[in-house]
């Protein structure tokens, strides 16, 4: 019985933990470029409108300062999204992340790297003035 117990408890706890937010897959830094460059995804900064005004990756969409997501994702439902945070040890873009798979799309991931990353990586921001 302590066996049948014990088993139990740990798939239900490896459950849980795989239903957080590492359950969105990750895009690397290049696949993310290839994307924008294809005009084939949506991305969404989630780290608040003051960090989005003063640099966001180009293209992305202001989260926080959305009235409602919905109206700035694609009508495809299998479009790519993408939402990042800070950076790694950020898990704030699982709000977007979230809100998009209630909404129905299918092909959400996640830049673990997140603007720090991308900024580290050199890579360009827009700004808003």
């Amino acid at each position: 019985m302590k066996k049948l117990l014990t088993l139990l408890v740990t798939t239900l706890l490896a459950a849980t933990l795989q239903a957080g937010p590492g359950e969105y897959p990750d895009i690397s830094i290049a696949e993310l470029k290839a994307a924008i460059a294809a005009k084939t995804v949506t991305i969404v900064d989630v780290n608040g409108t003051d960090s989005y005004k003063s640099g966001h990756i180009p293209g992305a969409v202001d989260y926080q300062g959305a009235k409602t997501i919905s109206s700035d994702l694609p009508k495809d439902k299998s479009a790519l999204v993408v939402a990042y945070c800070g950076g790694p040890s950020c898990s704030a873009y699982a709000a977007a992340a979230d809100a998009a798979k209630k909404l129905g799309y299918t092909n959400v991931k996640h830049l673990s790297a997140g603007i720090s990353g991308w900024m580290k990586a050199g890579e360009k921001t827009d700004e808003v003035k």
